[in-house]
């Protein structure tokens, strides 16, 4: 599902993306932080399904980035957070591509590795997710929306890396 921006850098975060860092991670501290979903529940859900290596793949709204939250980059680092605001996984984004939600193909579905991992259960989810937040914020909710379709390395911790 979608990722929300966390725009609060902890102190948790922080020491998280230092011991990256003092791992062998990138000389700087521009990274992202998000959450998965609209819940706490979802937000532990999916970042589970990545910790487990089943998760690669994330997808939201490309409005959300014209709404202040910060455009993904390839190559960027992305610190994610569970439900209660702790840091689980730091990713390096590997392909950005924005298209319409009916665009989605096979193979993204299968690497979001949410349900059974096809792209009607894909397809079926995200207009769930997507009208959720279309009610909420106020806009029109369509197959032609513009999501960003986001695939991912994990890079830390080493052992969810390995997977």
């Amino acid at each position: 599902m979608d990722q929300a921006l966390d725009p609060v850098r902890s102190p948790a975060i922080e020491a998280f993306w230092r011991d990256f860092r003092a791992a062998g991670g990138p000389d700087h501290d521009a990274y992202e932080v998000v959450s998965f979903g609209d819940s706490p529940a979802l937000a532990d859900e999916l970042a589970e399904l990545v910790l487990a290596g089943r998760k690669r793949a994330t997808a939201f709204l490309a409005r959300d980035m014209a709404a202040g939250a910060e455009t993904p980059t390839l190559g960027g680092h992305v610190v994610v957070v569970d439900g209660a605001g702790r840091p689980r996984l730091i990713w390096r984004t590997t392909e950005l591509r924005i298209g319409p939600l009916i665009s989605v193909d096979d193979a993204f579905a299968w690497d979001e590795g949410e349900g059974d991992r096809s792209r009607a259960h894909w397809l079926a989810e995200h207009r769930r997710y997507f009208a959720r937040q279309a009610a909420r914020d106020g806009f029109a909710m369509h197959d032609g929306i513009e999501v960003v379709f986001e695939r991912f390395t994990v890079v830390w911790p080493p052992e969810a890396a390995d997977r």
